[in-house]
């Protein structure tokens, strides 16, 4: 069933550039692969991080200092912006990983905050202003990304890899290992797991794959703001997760193409549509939108308690 959804998505995927405003769908394939990651994290092992926010900003920030200031090339840029989030993944999850719960969360929280005041007052970040005109450059000093079309199929090919490396992670021992944290941790720690490096470990990899997220939609849109470290991007990832299906592999894509079609100003960014007159309907709510998106978040809760994926599964299931 999962590949048969999969070849279907990677088909729409593919041809989806003729029909869609390519900028849009590259964001939402960064969103989609920010929420898998996290979903990795929460949904597979247990722990509501609120911090998130710092790893797709960090990343986007770094990558759009490289890129701009420094003039390397944008692979280079990328992994750099990865490799920052996988460091800020382990201090802080070394940090958070001795407590649980509530506390767990919100010591993600106020050290994604002071990252947060970090970015606000260095002076390579542009402050209030954010980081600009960031240059997408060449692929391998070879292949022009200044093309929409170009990079949406890089963007997709990165997504892809980002996403088989979770589906890898899922299915192994070490993911059966994060079920088992999750359903019951006190068996775990008895069958001799040590269960405190195995939650660093998922919490670590869901920041490098979030940080991938962060630093391939700062070249994608050639800037970084102060919106993507703060603590509202770490909530806004938990709706796009509870709303597409927590711990299924497909909500989190289906949350974020939910929440970032409805968050999408289509007054800033062009017609989404090619070719087709724009929806004045999103355009006239203007700041409402949010409201909209609190509606659709409390139907969702009252209506698909296990997210829209988690629901349509268990009605498939049923009528096997």
């Amino acid at each position: 069933m999962n590949r048969i959804v999969l070849v279907i998505a990677l088909a729409l995927a593919l041809v989806a550039p003729m029909a869609i405003y390519p900028v849009f769908l590259m964001k939402v394939l960064c969103f989609a692969l920010f929420a898998s990651a996290f979903n990795l994290l929460i949904g597979y092992t247990g722990l509501l991080s609120f911090g998130h926010a710092a790893f797709l900003g960090g990343a986007g920030y770094i990558t759009g200092y490289l890129l701009r200031d420094k003039g390397l090339p944008f692979e280079v840029g990328i992994l750099a912006g990865v490799l920052f989030a996988t460091i800020i993944g382990y201090i802080m999850g070394s940090l958070a990983i001795r407590r649980q719960g509530i506390y767990f969360t919100m010591i993600t929280l106020a050290l994604a905050q002071m990252l947060y005041f970090i970015f606000l007052q260095a002076p390579f970040t542009g402050g209030e202003d954010g980081l600009q005109g960031i240059p997408r450059g060449y692929l391998l000093g070879l292949i022009d990304l200044h093309s929409d079309i170009t990079m949406y199929y890089l963007v997709l090919v990165i997504c892809m890899v980002g996403f088989a490396l979770i589906v890898r992670i899922v299915h192994s021992p070490f993911g059966q290992v994060l079920k088992a944290i999750k359903e019951n941790e006190p068996r775990a720690i008895s069958l001799g797991y040590d269960v405190e490096k195995q939650k660093l470990l998922a919490f670590v990899l869901s920041a490098a794959i979030a940080g991938l997220a962060g630093a391939t939609k700062a070249s994608v849109l050639g800037f970084e703001t102060l919106t993507d470290v703060h603590w509202s991007m770490s909530g806004l990832v938990v709706l796009m997760t509870l709303v597409g299906g927590l711990g299924t592999l497909w909500g989190p894509v289906v949350g974020a193409i939910v929440i970032v079609t409805l968050e999408n100003r289509l007054g800033e960014t062009g017609t989404w549509i090619a070719n087709a007159t724009q929806i004045e309907w999103f355009r006239s709510i203007g700041e409402s939108v949010t409201i909209v998106t609190g509606f659709i978040f409390i139907v969702c809760v009252l209506a698909f308690r296990k997210g829209i994926v988690g629901v349509i599964q268990e009605r498939l299931q049923r009528r096997v």
